[in-house]
């Protein structure tokens, strides 16, 4: 419902044109200006911005006091690996495992 808050004043104007041209617009007695209604949309807008202003939440930055975070040091020794605990590969072309698992459907 929040994404919609922006767009329900563009929707009531586009509904409601008609009757808002002819009672609400503030500029209808100056036709050259050709509003048709458009001044009671920008208030429309300018009134959900400002409210929407006032529901964000004030913080404190004295209440959320940041400081210097101390990093950990980890010892990362490197292994040997000996011959023997190698894995073995018995090609050396790349194989596609895809192909056992995926199968295309059957047609019947």
């Amino acid at each position: 419902m929040a994404m919609l808050r922006p767009v329900l004043p563009v929707f009531e104007y586009v509904v409601n044109q008609d009757y808002i041209a002819e009672y609400l617009c503030v500029n209808k007695d100056k036709p050259m200006l050709n509003c048709n209604g458009k001044c009671y949309l920008s208030k429309m807008l300018q009134e959900e911005q400002d409210e929407k202003k006032q529901n964000l939440p004030s913080i404190n930055m004295k209440e959320y006091p940041i400081g210097f975070v101390d990093i950990l040091f980890c010892d990362f020794t490197p292994q040997t690996l000996e011959n023997d605990q190698l894995p073995e590969f018995t090609s050396s072309k790349p194989r596609q495992f895809t192909a056992s698992v995926f199968r295309p459907p059957i047609i019947c």
